[in-house]
């Protein structure tokens, strides 16, 4: 009888991948069951942490040795105070961040705004891996928009313009009518003159001076 060979296993490194993907899963399915201030604290912490041990006693020691070798126990209550102003600093800054930049209200806009998403079909965009590609979609995405603007502000300016003109040629009918009335007061006063003077025509010297 011919010997069967135990069954192969999957590839150590498949299977690794896989394992990496869901515990990437699993961690960004946590992360968005928590508050988003509480994970960026956290975050923060973290980073905090790195730090200080970034900022160990050997690594302070090394940059005062002449010290460090002539006075440990002053060398190291120096760490000590260095890491305690330090972790304050940081931690104070971090507040800073928080309050001034209101983060408390900014995340709870992020959430709304994913929750809005959350009912849009349409998938986010990504980048296609093509620079030239990407530029010259954002691009005429913003002339679209902007030939649409230029659209809108050519339709206001000519309905002002047709109202302008409205009013421009009333006051056109308005000043010809005030230059017909002024020739027709024109030509009653010269009517009336030449009446005037057709009746002194008539009368005699006399009587023109006999009152006199």
């Amino acid at each position: 009888m011919e010997e069967r060979g135990e069954p192969e296993s999957a590839p150590s490194g498949a299977g690794e991948a896989n394992e990496g993907s869901s515990r990437r899963h699993e961690s960004l399915k946590s992360s968005q069951c928590k508050p988003r201030l509480k994970l960026f604290s956290k975050v923060m912490e973290k980073s905090l942490r790195w730090l200080l041990d970034s900022a160990s006693f050997d690594r302070f020691s090394h940059y005062f040795q002449p010290l460090s070798k002539q006075n440990p126990q002053l060398t190291e209550a120096m760490h000590k105070q260095f890491i305690s102003q330090l972790q304050a600093l940081v931690q104070k800054e971090i507040a800073a961040v928080i309050e001034e930049g209101d983060l408390q209200a900014k995340f709870k806009e992020l959430d709304t705004l994913e929750e809005l998403a959350k009912d849009t079909p349409q998938a986010a965009w990504r980048p296609s891996g093509l620079p030239e590609q990407d530029v010259c979609g954002g691009l005429v995405s913003y002339y679209k928009k902007q030939e649409e603007y230029v659209r809108i502000q050519l339709k206001k300016l000519q309905k002002e313009n047709a109202g302008l003109a409205q009013k421009v040629q009333a006051e056109r009918e308005s000043v010809s009518l005030a230059e017909q009335r002024i020739a027709a007061g024109v030509e009653e006063w010269r009517a009336s003159l030449e009446d005037l003077e057709a009746f002194a025509s008539t009368l005699s010297p006399s009587e023109h001076f006999g009152s006199l």
